[in-house]
């Protein structure tokens, strides 16, 4: 959000704010249904003593801010109508950023590390000693994103069960799952507990949409980046605890794959503990925020709250109205092309870079870079495109570099080059789907107006988008090996396919917003100021291009 910049020069005034009667802030008194708020000062001759306080008085519906003289104001700030400065707004956020967002990466991290970690299981022992095949191996993994799919409806659960209390419940039932696999004993077994794990994780997926109850639409990619980026560091990070551990395994009476699993599984269990005090169920409920940084928290939000999205329920109408919206669906589609690849990657690249030669060992060594490479691209990828307002573009650029590195990939298997040009062309694949599994769900909670809407669409496209690894799961078949070039040349045409839907929906969307601009006039843009004079515009919402 633009404010104007204040100025130390009247750091010695009071203002009196009185609230006009669209405010949605509960604490905020209702006042003669004015449109606009007043703003009075008051000088004071000892700016020193003034602390940054507020007073509510019912009798006459004001709030007085006393301002301190470390506060930078000015005269001009009486015509922005500003409830708080840049500077509390940067704090917040800051907050948010430390206590929040990477507790929940943490929690994504260990989720991934669950789910993919059977790909370096296998190749530390777990098919030998259950017994599984090419065809029993993919069925283990297809086991665990069937359930994935059947309970992604759990996504929309984030707006009607408390999130400290559901975030708990999720982690630690994956968490205990995740262990019990260290104690399979046969195929069925293991089958059963990846089936439970895809549900305990099914839930964990509306974390992005969690995230937009605490940040803005273009704060929104960064976020949903560092929480995203989690997986290829959570990837990275597997390969070499694999490697130590396989190691470790060698003089050790228990198998180095239930070893794997029990130690890459058991903290979640831990973790879960923590998030009930550290996860707030909403701005206003975070304990690490100050009662006046709560209220900056809801008020720099209220101008992207729809009014009819009230308490923990949905809209059923904005439902219905988002489920027939055709950019619900493109999105989706996007989704799906590329979890064909994120999905398969992490599981199968130890078992590819083993093929190309490599021992047990140096294959769990050699897949950690070019993960660690995707973590810092995700990250830099979601900065510029908050930083840019920009969503199809970024994910053209990467789906096409994604798809030049698996189209590599197969051409030198093809051609019989050298094992390192094949295991070079995984990093340009690798970092490519990840930033652009980022910004497509950044860009379908961008472009809903409504938390209901938001909610729908997101479960939509995590119904269509899951469906992915099903057949991502399956395009590295044993007969395939070494070089698994129809895998490959699958996820190339999958990625190639995204670049285009991304277009034809920026397409889509500029022409809605040019259709808006036309019918109400220009649509204002977010950063103007928080409360604006005059008659509001009919049609406020822009779409994310």
């Amino acid at each position: 959000m633009h404010l104007p910049e204040l100025s130390p020069a009247s750091s010695s005034s009071n203002a009196h704010l009185t609230p006009d009667s669209d405010s949605d802030d509960s604490e905020l008194d209702m006042v003669d249904g004015r449109e606009s708020f007043k703003l009075q000062y008051k000088r004071t001759k000892d700016a020193e003593k003034a602390a940054e306080t507020i007073e509510d008085d019912s009798d006459e519906g004001e709030e007085e801010y006393h301002d301190s003289a470390r506060r930078r104001t000015s005269v001009s700030t009486t015509q922005s109508y500003q409830l708080y400065t840049p500077d509390e707004e940067r704090a917040v956020v800051r907050k948010f950023d430390r206590k929040l967002v990477l507790f929940v990466a943490l929690l994504y991290m260990l989720s991934f590390l669950d789910r993919s970690n059977i790909g370096n299981a296998r190749i530390a022992g777990l098919d030998i000693d259950l017994d599984l095949d090419s065809s029993r191996y993919e069925w283990v993994i297809t086991a665990f994103y069937i359930a994935y799919i059947c309970f992604e409806w759990m996504s929309i659960l984030w707006k009607i069960i408390p999130a400290h209390i559901y975030i708990t419940v999720i982690v630690l039932s994956w968490g205990t799952v995740a262990s019990l696999q260290s104690v399979a004993t046969s195929f069925t077994g293991l089958l059963i507990l990846r089936v439970l794990l895809g549900i305990g994780e099914a839930g964990f997926t509306g974390i992005p949409f969690y995230l937009s109850f605490f940040f803005k639409r273009e704060e929104l990619a960064l976020r949903t980046g560092f929480f995203i980026s989690a997986a290829p560091f959570a990837t990275s990070f597997a390969s070499i605890l694999a490697w130590a551990i396989i190691k470790l395994g060698k003089s050790s009476p228990i198998a180095s794959w239930r070893l794997l699993m029990l130690v890459e599984g058991f903290p979640s269990i831990i973790v879960a503990i923590m998030a009930w005090s550290v996860i707030p169920d909403s701005p206003g409920t975070a304990s690490y925020l100050t009662k006046r940084e709560k209220k900056v928290a809801r008020l720099r939000l209220r101008k992207q709250k729809d009014a009819s999205d009230n308490g923990y329920y949905f809209n059923l109408h904005k439902m219905f109205e988002t489920i027939k919206d055709p950019k619900t669906y493109l999105t989706a589609i996007m989704f799906f092309c590329t979890n064909m690849a994120f999905s398969s990657m992490p599981v199968f690249l130890p078992t590819i870079v083993h093929e190309m030669g490599h021992s047990v060992l140096v294959s769990q060594a050699l897949c950690a870079p070019a993960f660690l490479a995707a973590f810092l691209i995700v990250i830099l990828t979601a900065y510029l495109s908050d930083r840019l307002q920009s969503r199809a573009y970024f994910i053209c650029f990467h789906a096409l570099m994604s798809a030049s590195g698996y189209a590599f990939n197969a051409f030198a298997g093809s051609r019989g080059w050298s094992p390192w040009w094949r295991y070079a062309s995984l990093y340009p694949a690798a970092s490519g789907f990840f930033s652009v599994i980022t910004i497509i769900i950044t860009w379908t909670i961008n472009n809903q107006e409504s938390e209901s809407k938001q909610g729908t669409g997101f479960a939509v496209l995590q119904l269509i988008g899951q469906c992915g690894p099903l057949l991502g799961t399956r395009i590295y078949p044993g007969i395939d090996a070494p070089l698994y070039t129809r895998g490959m040349s699958i996820c190339a045409a999958a990625m190639v396919l995204v670049a285009l839907l991304a277009l034809i929906l920026r397409f889509y969307l500029s022409s809605k917003n040019k259709a808006s601009e036309m019918e109400y006039g220009k649509i204002p843009d977010e950063d103007h100021t928080l409360v604006h004079s005059g008659r509001p515009s009919k049609m406020t919402f822009k779409f994310m291009l």
